[in-house]
């Protein structure tokens, strides 16, 4: 009886465990091994010197205060960019929001370093913006946005807006549309309605996206190194610096932990006031926020209804007009900069200016037949396509493994499996790279890969964890009931139900290592270069037009990617 209960206690354990494992191996032991790190010196002693270090000098605090400060800007201009649109695609039919999330998901997976490539073409002094700003004879406008703080801001803040929507949007798709016609059938007015209802209900969803985009914001360093001055100098930065130019890992490990000091702090303030949950889309159960703020919101949206009285009938076209035009503004936004590189991809010019001059292929040709790039893009599509199977693999389980808890341990789990996801990935690089230097895996394909699973876990879980609960279990029941083995249920019955969701999650871990670049720069050690790796060096050098052959050629592959993910979700939704 002690042995079956033991099974039947350890059964739902058994899925997760190897994703468990490998997190523990390659995620958690780096992450303390800074921690342990940062309190060495170079010779040898233990202490708090790297701190004492950094609280003596002012440069470091700057850097710093710098983060903080465009990691915060970054957040709010996003999250009050992306609400509206966010809001328009809970409020229309699936069928139209599917082809709004093309727009979306296209500059979403598209490379930081195609996206930052794109704002140069169009802020620098040679730029489309100089270009049209000379040709109306306003040239002196756009002569100071990139270098410069506003540069930073727009590359990042464009880089944060879709991860903003899709953070939102679970939430607010949870939201009961019949709260707010009751508040309609009580009296108040359309814009009390939605301060005083879906306003509140929907804070969570942009307490999650606020967050993801600040964390997500403190380990930059592409944006701010091509777009900005050395006084927008990231931690990020001054990280790979110590490390590839010093060679002071100690320190670098202590400048890891203030970053990962404020995750920690964020994250649980965020944990505290707003709960966990809403990260994993569960629609918000009585979190409207306090008396004070509910009222509030109230008076602000009477405040609306007076100065902005509704209209007779026909309201709801205007404000759906009104809507869509808000959100073809943000999608042009959002595919401006990206769709800029294509033409000046065709140049025949030996340099990047606009308007492209003559029509040539030969950066493609460069691009084709050059070792290094090939080298590059070859090592890239391989290294990505090992990620993604062994994320599946163990994201799957671990995914198999969430849907049987509940509670606390629930919670738990699903915090420890999207914590890679959260944590800014400058501090798990840094970890890995003390962690394969004893292994002996810098510089091999082998460490890219482990490196590349650890970020790509988090996206598998949460896809898996998705679908698995919109996974009739009783399916399952009845194979058992006719004698199914464990595993022929798998085999016959749940893998070829869930076989579209896999797909979505393996073109999701794909695209995650396909993209990834902060890893690359300590595991590679110059010798296993990826294609990111590769124009993040070219980019440092001197900006070609190959770089814009090599972006079109990844924004070609990402929008086919992004084309067949629909075409899996339609496929999923006929089947379901």
């Amino acid at each position: 009886m002690r042995t079956r209960s033991l099974w039947h206690t350890c059964r739902p354990w058994l899925p997760g465990i190897p994703a468990i494992l490998f997190l523990i191996v390659f995620f958690i032991v780096p992450v303390l091994e800074i921690l342990v790190n940062s309190f060495s010196s170079s010779d040898g002693t233990w202490g708090f010197a790297q701190y004492v270090r950094i609280g003596q000098q002012t440069a470091y605090l700057r850097v710093l205060g710098v983060t903080l400060m465009i990691s915060a800007l970054t957040a709010l201009l996003a999250v009050a960019l992306a609400y509206p649109f966010a809001y328009l695609l809970s409020q229309i039919t699936a069928k139209q929001r599917a082809r709004w999330l093309i727009w979306l998901l296209i500059p979403f997976w598209t490379s930081y370093l195609v996206k930052t490539f794109a704002w140069i073409l169009l802020l620098s002094r040679t730029g489309v913006l100089r270009s049209l700003a000379d040709a109306f004879g306003a040239g002196e406008m756009t002569a100071s946005l990139i270098p410069s703080l506003t540069g930073v801001l727009v590359g990042m803040v464009h880089a944060m807006v879709p991860l903003a929507v899709m953070s939102m949007l679970p939430i607010m798709q949870g939201i009961d549309a019949q709260l707010s016609r009751a508040a309609h059938t009580l009296g108040a007015g359309r814009r009390t309605a939605f301060f005083t209802i879906f306003m509140p209900l929907s804070m969570s969803g942009a307490a999650a996206a606020g967050l993801l985009v600040f964390i997500t914001s403190l380990g930059f360093f592409i944006v701010p190194a091509l777009l900005g001055t050395p006084r927008e100098t990231m931690v990020g930065q001054l990280v790979i610096s110590v490390i590839l130019e010093l060679f002071d890992m100690p320190f670098a490990g202590a400048l890891s932990v203030l970053l990962l000091a404020v995750t920690i702090v964020v994250f649980i303030a965020y944990d505290r006031w707003v709960g966990l949950s809403s990260m994993s889309g569960d629609a918000p159960a009585g979190r409207g926020g306090s008396r004070r703020m509910q009222a509030f919101w109230g008076t602000l949206g009477r405040w609306a209804d007076q100065v902005f009285p509704a209209p007779k009938r026909g309201t709801v076209a205007r404000r759906s007009w009104t809507l869509h035009l808000y959100g073809a503004l943000v999608a042009l936004f959002l595919m401006l900069p990206v769709l800029t590189v294509v033409p000046i991809s065709f140049t025949s010019s030996n340099f990047l200016a606009f308007p492209p001059q003559g029509f040539s292929l030969r950066w493609y040709e460069t691009f084709m037949t050059s070792p290094a790039w090939q080298s590059a893009f070859i090592r890239s599509v391989l290294v990505a396509t090992s990620t993604a199977l062994i994320a599946v693999a163990l994201g799957l389980g671990a995914a198999l493994m969430l849907v049987k808890m509940r509670g606390k341990i629930g919670n738990a789990l699903f915090s420890f499996f999207v914590a890679p996801l959260i944590l800014p990935r400058i501090v798990i690089a840094v970890g890995l790279f003390y962690l394969f230097a004893r292994m002996g895996l810098t510089g091999t394909d082998a460490g890219l890969i482990l490196g590349h699973t650890v970020l790509a876990i988090p996206y598998v879980v949460v896809t898996m964890a998705a679908a698995l609960k919109r996974y009739d279990w009783r399916l399952d029941d009845a194979a058992k009931i006719l004698g199914a083995s464990a595993s022929a249920r798998m085999r016959t019955v749940m893998l070829p139900i869930l076989l579209p969701s896999m797909a979505s999650a393996f073109l999701f871990a794909f695209l995650t290592s396909f993209d990834e670049l902060t890893i690359a720069i300590f595991v590679s050690g110059g010798l296993k270069t990826t294609l990111p790796k590769q124009m993040w060096d070219d980019m440092l050098l001197q900006v070609n037009p190959t770089l814009a052959a090599v972006s079109t050629t990844l924004l070609a592959i990402i929008t086919l990617i992004i084309f067949a993910m629909a075409m899996l979700r339609r496929e999923r939704k006929n089947h379901a």
